[in-house]
């Protein structure tokens, strides 16, 4: 036999859901927190790219540490915290193996032999080296996620 719905859960069924004003927000509320979250993202990303370019060629060990460190997370696999730069990457759309590999490019062109900016460490000077054109981490930001 079949079931029968009853009269007033068929009218029940149809019926608009009611949504109370602080939910309403709330929900809105959330929207805007993920996008809060979404821009935090992407400063950690950022402040990681440019801590590993900016102290690449650091002579002082609070310098090299923050490179290392930075190399350290972006070279992670691991994926059981949130911020972690595999998750940061698919949360942002960017694939990390790209971004990982023109990073790669990056270090190998400061390595080699005359290769594109020479560094030879200097006495100690409170002077930083201007940033070499076209190496932002922005930049490098903006190419990965349009992959």
């Amino acid at each position: 036999m079949k079931d029968k719905i009853p009269a007033d859960g068929l009218t029940t069924l149809f019926q608009p859901e009611t949504l109370l004003p602080t939910q309403f927000f709330a929900a809105l509320g959330q929207k805007a927190h993920a996008q809060g979250e979404r821009r935090l993202m992407v400063a950690v990303l950022e402040d990681a790219l440019e801590c590993f370019q900016k102290h690449f060629w650091a002579t002082d060990s609070r310098g090299r540490q923050l490179c290392a460190d930075a190399e350290r997370w972006l070279l992670s696999d691991d994926t059981s915290w949130l911020f972690s730069f595999v998750n940061i990457c698919h949360t942002l759309g960017i694939h990390p193996l790209f971004l990982r590999r023109g990073l790669a490019q990056w270090k190998a062109q400061q390595l080699a032999p005359g290769g594109p900016e020479v560094r030879r460490p200097r006495a100690k000077s409170t002077l930083r080296p201007a940033a070499k054109r076209g190496t932002a981490p922005t930049r490098l930001l903006r190419t990965a996620s349009k992959t």
